[in-house]
Parts: C-alpha cells; structure tokens; sequence
C-alpha cells in the first residue's frame, strides 16, 4: 500500500483525497493545510483525515508527497519538499517561470531530487486509444493537428504526443479573443436563468521544427457547458484520428473507419469500477472526459510510483512536465502579441 501527504486544499488536492477513498487497499493518504477551516472542508469532502502540524504530517510516514497549492507557489514548495528528502508528485504546472524550470531541472540533475508532475490527460482511456493508433504506426506519420479540449500545458502534453514531436522546438504565433456566451454549468452546478459571461479563447499555431503544425484553439468555457463541444484532430498520410472516430486505408489499400473504444489497460484493471464500466458501455459520440475518467487516470499514475520509488521509471519525467510548462509561458507572449513569432529557446532538458 502507499501512503501519500496532499500539501494544499484546493479543488485539485481533493481529487487526490478521493482516489484514497475509493482505494482504501491501495491507498492511504493525510493532508497538510494551512488553517483547521480548510482541513475540516477537505475532510468532509473526501473522507480523509488533515493536520495542520508539519510534525504530524512527516509523522504520517509518506512514499511521497502530492503537491497541490496554487501555480504560482507550486516550484517553491516542490522544493521545499524534495530538500527535505522527500519524492513529490506535483500537480501541473510543475512552476510559472523560466528560472522556476530551470530551478527545479538543477535540484533534479544536480541534487538527485525525485519530482513526478501528475499529467493525467494522455492517461484518459479513450485518448490512450488513439494515442495507440498514432504510436502503432496504423495511421502513418502525423502531419498536422488541432487541438480544443483541454488548457495550456494539459493541451502541451497531449499534443506532442499525438503527434510524436517530443523535444523538437517549435514556434507559436496567437491571438486572444473575448465574446459573450451563455452560462450553462460550473464546478458547483448548473444554470438556467440565461446569465452570460465573456468566452476568452486563445488561437495559438504552433510550427515545429520537423515541419509539423498543430492548431490549438481553447477556452475555459469548454470544461463545463451545454453548448461548447471539445475536439482533436491528428492527420496523417494513411487516415485520421478525429474526436471518437478513426479514418484509414487498410493494408490492402481498402478505406475504413470505426469509433474509438475506451478501455483500461491491465496494468490498471485493479481502479477499475463500475461507474468508469457504465461509461464504458455508454454509446457516446461525442468525445468526453468527466471526472470519472479524471480521477482513474489520476490514480493510475500514483499506482506507477510504487515501480518509479522501487527505481522504475517515471510516470512522468520531469523533462517532460518543463516542457508543458514552458509552452504555457510562451502562449502567454504569443497572445498578447498577435502577429508575433515567439519562438522555443533552447533548454537544458532537451
């Protein structure tokens, strides 16, 4: 079994407490809060008990540490923790500035410190299913792809690994938009009274230095509503991975096409449970990642660090979680810049 500590309280750090919940045989987990306010919310809403003593905390006994405060504390406090000895799982992103990035490769490389960033979307069992039409080489070789399904560095992650351009540099050019739109649902519940707010979307085109391009085309309204869709495209030579469907020519150079089915791979058959199963056998169309899925991808990742702290590899390599990092910072400069090419600097992790 493992045993992890939550340092933060926000609405992310409770994922983490549920997961534990629902896996009491494979998880055990306490959380670290600034206030006893916090620790009681946390603890009503997960099941799982917090402290506010760091003494009680270390006292616990973690594998490893789950860091999940605010981005813009996020670097400090990994490394408070990994100076103390411990392996961190962080949430994303792993830090908000280039000296941030830089500060958490030096204490890796020099410093041996263990740092995971908990990346869950290409651990979403349907995106794992395209990802394996990609990677198996049944589409050819990507060329282009647009991307409206998650934020910044989520939206990073998953694209250079849909279209297989992990660690080429690559240049952005952006505009931001705000229009009207109707609000629909949130985190705490839906609305129907026709209130609107301001749909703020960022239209980033990104050219990597292979030749490949990828648009991503996002807003924050699209987590929650009843009239915003989500898309991904990826194109290659030989078909198509298009939301739930992919198009190809066969071997035999015949067309032909068929829906993604989401499935959980064996090394994580032990978090299945029936709700993910309901949703499994659910015909869906549209391409859908709720919080079930969330959660399942979540937790697959803290069931890999038990191979990762036995000296397997990471679940998520820190090289990996500075570049997502480092794309959302440069996005920033492309949209509030329209026209400009911002382009990737060269960085000590490539």
């Amino acid at each position: 079994m493992l045993s992890y500590l939550i340092v933060g309280s926000g609405y992310r750090s409770e994922y983490f407490g549920r997961i534990a919940t629902r896996y009491p045989e494979l998880f055990r987990a306490m959380f670290l809060c600034r206030s006893e306010e916090k620790v009681l919310r946390v603890t009503a809403h997960t099941g799982i008990p917090g402290t506010t003593s760091l003494q009680e905390a270390e006292g616990f006994l973690p594998d490893f540490v789950v860091v999940a405060v605010d981005r813009g504390h996020m670097a400090q406090v990994i490394e408070e923790w990994v100076l103390k000895g411990y392996p961190v799982v962080s949430e994303t992103p792993v830090g908000s500035t280039m000296a941030e990035l830089e500060r958490l490769w030096e204490l890796q490389e020099q410093e041996g410190a263990r740092i995971v960033c908990c990346e869950q979307y290409p651990r979403h069992p349907i995106l794992l299913a395209g990802e394996k039409a990609i990677r198996g080489g049944r589409l050819g070789t990507p060329t282009s792809g647009y991307l409206s399904l998650m934020h910044d560095y989520h939206a990073f992650a998953l694209l250079r690994q849909m279209m297989l351009t992990d660690g080429e540099e690559y240049t952005l050019t952006g505009s931001r938009t705000g229009t009207p739109v109707v609000e629909t649902d949130s985190r705490y519940g839906a609305f129907y009274d026709g209130r609107t707010t301001t749909e703020v979307r960022d239209v980033v085109q990104i050219t990597f230095s292979s030749g490949k391009t990828a648009l991503y085309d996002f807003s924050p309204v699209e987590y929650r509503s009843y009239i915003r869709s989500r898309h991904l495209t990826v194109r290659c030579e030989r078909g198509e991975w298009n939301d739930r469907m992919l198009y190809y020519v066969d071997e035999n150079g015949v067309p032909g096409k068929e829906m993604l089915l989401a499935s959980i791979p064996e090394a994580y058959r032990v978090l299945d449970t029936q709700a993910l199963r309901d949703i499994r056998r659910t015909w869906e169309p549209e391409l859908q990642l709720d919080t079930q899925q969330d959660e399942f991808a979540i937790a697959s990742l803290l069931l890999d660090m038990e191979g990762y702290l036995a000296g397997g590899a990471s679940p998520y390599p820190l090289r990996m979680a500075l570049e997502d990092a480092l794309f959302w910072i440069l996005l920033q400069e492309a949209v509030a810049a329209p026209g400009t090419v911002v382009r990737s600097p060269g960085v000590p992790w490539r």
